[in-house]
Order: structure tokens, then sequence, then C-alpha cells
């Protein structure tokens, strides 16, 4: 199981020399893909803490899906995932990064402003997962932690469906 590896330095004691302490984290990702409009989960890839983000972006793209926008972090922007998002008809709206040594322009930053109000909507779901379903994955073994998240990510669903439902039956009521 492949994990990362924490650096932190042990306690000096008598005016000995500080020394590194390696320890093992293991830990787990969940990235989603998900409906702009509605707010359900529509595809997820779960991987090792130590898993670069932006690796994971093809397994999460769904040419069913009838909208053509991706939206995401910076960590996502590559050249590699540009190209994989026009051959496959997608329109980027990953954020940019900030030029090295310089500021941010001005434009940019208003443009990633704006595609933040965007995927602040993806945030909701690990907010909901973390919080009020209290999901705390402590399982050793990359197919374990997949079921586990898996299944917090159809619970998530599923309350969002409750919520539609109630939402339709009470704009029912008061039309």
């Amino acid at each position: 199981m492949p994990g990362v590896v924490k650096y932190s330095k042990a306690k000096v004691k008598n005016g000995e020399k500080a020394i590194d302490l390696a320890t093992p984290y293991f830990g787990y990702k969940n990235y989603i893909s998900m409906d702009k409009r509605y707010g359900f989960v529509r595809k997820f890839h779960i991987s090792d803490a130590s898993r670069y983000d932006g690796k994971i972006l093809s397994h999460l793209l769904d040419k069913e899906n009838t909208a053509s926008d991706v939206w995401g972090d910076t960590a996502y922007r590559s050249e590699k995932n540009e190209t994989l998002l026009k051959e496959n008809g997608f329109a980027s709206q990953l954020h940019q990064k900030k030029p090295k040594g310089k500021a941010m322009p001005q434009h940019i930053q208003r443009a990633n402003e704006e595609k933040s109000k965007v995927r602040s909507k993806v945030e909701h779901v690990f907010a909901v997962q973390k919080d009020k379903m209290a999901l705390f994955v402590r399982t050793i073994g990359l197919k374990r932690s997949h079921i586990k998240i898996g299944l917090a990510n159809i619970v998530y669903n599923m309350k969002r469906l409750i919520f539609w439902k109630n939402r339709r039956v009470l704009h029912s009521r008061y039309a």
C-alpha cells in the first residue's frame, strides 16, 4: 500500500542534536465529478493520498455528460490535461496558476474568482461527508477505502435526491 512519509523533528533533550523522525502516514483522496445544476456525484475515483491530482482527471471525465465545461483547481491544469479535454470535446474552466515571481494579472484573478463560485459547490460534498456524515476513513488498503468512500458518495446522492424531492413537493403545495 503506497503511503506518505511525514517528517518531523524529535524533541531535543539536554542539548542533544535534533533528529528527523519518519512516520508513515496513510490516507486516501476522494475525487468527484458532479452535476452542476442538482449537485449529484456523477463519477468518483479513490486514490492514495500521495497521488498527484492532475493524473486523475481522465478518470472523472464522462462523455455521456451533456455539459461540456470542466471545472477544477490549478492542480488539474497541465498541457496534457488541456489536450485531453480538447480531444474529448470538453471546455476547460480550470483555474490558472500564478506566474512564478510575478503578481497575478488582474484579468486572470477575476476569471479564477468566477470559476471558484462554481467550484465551491464541489466542496459542499466533502463538507457534508466530513461534518454531517462523520466520514473518517480508518481502513488499511485501497479496496476497503474505495468501498467506504464509495458508499459515502452514494449516501450523499440519496440525501440530495431526498432534498430535491422535498423541494418539489413543497413548491407544488404553494404553487
